[in-house]
């Protein structure tokens, strides 16, 4: 009996790949699925851009069109648009609160040293990474030496009294979250230890941060914590604060991680074990990163809270860009512009927080090993 010949079809005889409808790719394949995928979305897209063509046209004649650019005070503003002269006249204000205004290229050059200080950790293969992690480590000390001076007779004193507005809010939102990070990390490892000392200690810290709102730390740190130090010994108000701000944001960041940690199967400890690697090695190499990458999104959530909660340090005192701000609409030459002041303070903090959510958006969709 014959048997059944397989069947083979020629490569030639095939059909040739076809594109994909053009409804399904590209701009207009994102905004069906986006956008118009169903009448409840479709709807809503309308209304949105209903409310956007108001809104839009409305604030650019306001903000750009009919607005008034120069000016010695609020009265030299006569048309109906924005009045944007207080820029001209207070702009070295907002960036540097009352710093000596001679004095102020010291902060310049700190906030210039900051990119290659930052960029072996945020960018890949940056030429010469291996010696920029390194002055990493040295910045904190020569960003601080710039800032205050005052050390080998090179630069002259400057008390962290003078420094305000959004070189503040960079000092203490950037060192609360370059320091909240390990510090958080720390405390979640020690909440999961097997030592009852150092468990205890950690959820204790980790409760009692959290338990209570950073406005009144700030004022523990301005007010009480002085009582119970020597009388020789006074930290700087700055320093206080940016202690308090670490210690508010390293209990919650201490939280997020710990979910991180939890979400981690139990096999890759198990697998870690086999290996036979010991704990902080295993922590190192196989935990830790895997529960880093999950908890990017809370991570990132918590640095962006933290740098928005800077601008509280104005209730012990000091000028941040909003209370520069506040400030500013009380004088009676500038009295009448809180629109305009506050919307440039609004988009002062929106550009800098959504920085982060993007890169982080990046930072995910980098490490995400499950993609197809």
């Amino acid at each position: 009996m014959d048997q059944p010949q397989p069947f083979h079809r020629n490569p030639a005889d095939m059909l040739p790949e076809r594109a994909p409808p053009i409804t399904a790719t590209g701009p207009i394949g994102w905004l069906r699925a986006n956008l118009f995928s169903n009448w409840v979305n479709t709807l809503l897209t309308l209304v949105a851009l209903y409310i956007l063509w108001l809104a839009i046209p409305s604030f650019i004649d306001w903000a750009f069109l009919s607005a008034d650019i120069t000016g010695e005070d609020r009265f030299a503003c006569t048309s109906d648009g924005a009045c944007w002269a207080w820029l001209d006249q207070r702009i070295g204000q907002f960036l540097y609160g009352f710093y000596p205004s001679d004095q102020t290229w010291r902060i310049n050059v700190a906030v210039v040293l900051l990119i290659p200080a930052l960029a072996p950790w945020l960018i890949d293969n940056v030429p010469g990474q291996r010696w920029l992690r390194w002055f990493s480590v040295v910045y904190p000390i020569l960003a601080t030496w710039l800032l205050v001076g005052g050390w080998f007779g090179i630069l002259e004193e400057v008390t962290t009294d003078n420094l305000g507005g959004f070189a503040l809010n960079l000092t203490v939102g950037l060192a609360g979250i370059v320091l909240s990070l390990p510090v958080g990390i720390i405390l979640a490892l020690g909440r999961q230890s097997r030592l009852p000392l150092i468990r205890w200690f950690s959820i204790g810290f980790i409760e009692a941060v959290r338990g209570v709102p950073l406005i009144t730390l700030l004022f523990v740190s301005n007010i009480i914590l002085p009582i119970f130090l020597p009388p020789d010994v006074a930290l700087d108000s700055v320093i206080r604060v940016i202690v308090m701000v670490t210690a508010f944001a390293s209990a919650y960041m201490a939280e997020v991680i710990r979910g991180g940690l939890q979400a981690i199967p139990k096999g890759q400890y198990e697998a870690a074990s086999a290996m036979g690697l010991g704990y902080w090695q295993s922590m190192r190499l196989i935990i830790l990163p895997q529960a880093l990458k999950i908890s990017i999104p809370g991570i990132v959530n918590t640095f962006i809270g933290l740098f928005k909660d800077t601008t509280l340090v104005i209730v012990i005192g000091l000028f941040d860009i909003l209370g520069i701000a506040n400030a500013m609409v009380s004088n009676p030459d500038w009295l009448g512009l809180s629109s305009e002041t506050y919307v440039f303070v609004a988009l002062f903090f929106f550009v800098v927080c959504f920085s982060m959510s993007r890169y982080s958006m990046r930072l995910e969709r980098k490490l995400d090993t499950d993609r197809r």
